[in-house]
């Protein structure tokens, strides 16, 4: 018998394990503040920026800023697609459209200084904590 033949009937054998879960890892590890406290730099870096006269100072802040609004991203889309389930989306339809409006504010923010855009990314976020946290009672 062939290697191949050997691999291939010993794959055969082997049985079928069907494992699920609820999230890819116990519960409690997803939690929208790590979107919140980026989010928070976001504002802060912009603050920074305005208040200083520093080129070089200027440019790391914008630097960390698009930093910050990527991490902003991230997290959000981790919430979105790897904790929200479908009967969450049947309890609050407005899920998605949070989700793609706080995205598209962190897209902003990268932009732009204007610290408008960061407030109003925050509320986003505290919007998607508002229904995260009453998911998770």
């Amino acid at each position: 018998m062939s290697l191949r033949s050997r691999i291939t009937a010993l794959v055969a054998a082997t049985p079928v394990v069907v494992a699920s879960a609820h999230c890819d890892l116990p519960c409690g590890v997803y939690d929208p503040a790590q979107a919140k406290i980026d989010a928070q730099s976001v504002k802060a870096c912009m603050e920074k920026y305005a208040a200083s006269s520093d080129p070089d100072f200027k440019t790391r802040a914008l630097i960390i800023k698009e930093e910050r609004c990527e991490e902003v991203k991230h997290h959000l889309w981790v919430l979105w697609t790897d904790y929200f389930k479908p009967e969450h989306l049947t309890a609050y339809p407005n899920l998605h459209d949070l989700f793609w409006k706080a995205s598209k504010s962190a897209g902003e923010a990268k932009k732009t200084n204007d610290v408008a855009v960061a407030d109003r990314l925050l509320a986003e976020i505290d919007a998607i904590a508002d229904i995260f946290w009453a998911t998770k009672k």
